[in-house]
């Protein structure tokens, strides 16, 4: 894919770098829908993310709670610490379940058959990761502007 520079001329120097230019023969549609199933991943990520932080805050919600029931204890109120140790400290959860069980799950039994899908389905396009997010930033950039480079290694022009 080559793309004009400010004073017209067509060249490679302007346009995207390999890993994100469309292979021959691949149509819009391919790129567009292979697009959305890497987007569906993305929103995936954003929710693992959120699940690790569930993780990490309720297991710090427990520590915090184990501090709360020694400084009950000390304070000679041992009927309400042993209440929260009894029914609270170290709960399930959901039963059976302590977070680390829930994020070991989600990621064995959605998040890796996910990212091996993704995977399979973006050989539609050369394997390429961001096919669709490159040619929509080549379509939306400033050929030519100092701050709308096609890529990181791309000298701005005057510089």
């Amino acid at each position: 894919m080559t793309t004009r520079d400010v004073r017209g001329r067509r060249g490679p120097q302007d346009g995207p770098d390999r890993a994100h230019r469309r292979p021959p023969g691949v149509d819009d549609a391919t790129v567009e829908a292979v697009g959305k199933v890497s987007e569906a991943l993305e929103a995936t990520e954003r929710a693992r993310g959120h699940l690790y932080s569930f993780h990490q805050m309720t297991g710090r919600a427990d520590l915090l709670l184990g501090e709360a029931v020694e400084m009950l204890r000390a304070a000679g109120h041992g009927a309400e610490a042993d209440l929260l140790e009894t029914e609270i400290l170290g709960r399930n959860v959901i039963p059976g379940h302590w977070t680390f069980q829930i994020v070991e799950g989600y990621d064995d039994h959605y998040y890796r058959p996910f990212t091996a899908a993704e995977e399979k389905v973006r050989e539609l396009v050369g394997g390429l990761r961001h096919l669709y997010e490159a040619e929509m930033k080549e379509a939306r950039r400033t050929h030519g502007h100092t701050a709308h480079t096609a890529r990181p290694d791309t000298t701005p022009p005057g510089a």
